[in-house]
């Protein structure tokens, strides 16, 4: 067991003491649950860092590390969405679940027929994935409707147009091989 690994396993573990933090019953919830999400947005950073830097990248990271991730991702937008009670707030945040659901089984697919860096993340998940983390940082920590909280709405759209983007050009680079014919038995 690396150490990078160990981070990555971290996130996971984070999962149920982020939710319980964002509804704790006092008025600091908010900051707590905040802070939680930001540690594991850290460990995320800090497990990648560290697995490139000591060279201890490994086979069940490489499988886990997406999974933590867009476990997170999707707990904490299920929450917002929750918290927020908005349709406007349920779109954008269904549309990223979604899109992550779709690009998963495209790169595993991908990787069964040894294609899987045809559909590598590209700048532009890069950014999407930036605004997101940004989105849902600022929505967490502020009440719906404060100014804070309208930046992180501002942001989570944006993510979510980037996050179609993205996901076009994924599916846009694996088309000849999801249209190509093909028998199964």
């Amino acid at each position: 067991m690396t150490l990078p690994n160990m981070l990555t396993m971290s996130r996971i573990v984070l999962i149920p003491i982020f939710v319980l933090a964002f509804y704790l019953p006092n008025e600091s919830h908010r900051m707590v649950a905040t802070g939680v999400f930001f540690l594991a947005g850290f460990t995320d950073w800090l497990d990648g860092y560290i697995a490139r830097k000591m060279n201890q990248t490994t086979r069940f990271g490489a499988f886990l590390d997406p999974v933590a991730d867009k476990l997170m991702v999707a707990v904490a937008l299920t929450m917002i969405v929750e918290d927020f009670n908005s349709m406007w707030i349920t779109i954008p945040s269904i549309i990223i679940i979604g899109r992550e659901i779709v690009i998963s089984a495209l790169r595993e697919w991908m990787a069964e027929m040894g294609k899987r860096a045809s559909v590598a993340v590209s700048y532009i998940g890069k950014v999407k994935t930036g605004a997101q983390m940004w989105a849902i940082l600022l929505m967490l920590f502020s009440p719906p409707g404060e100014v804070v909280a309208n930046i992180g709405v501002a942001l989570l759209y944006l993510a979510s147009v980037l996050t179609l983007w993205s996901m076009f050009i994924y599916l846009k680079a694996a088309w000849p091989d999801l249209t190509e014919e093909m028998y199964i038995k």
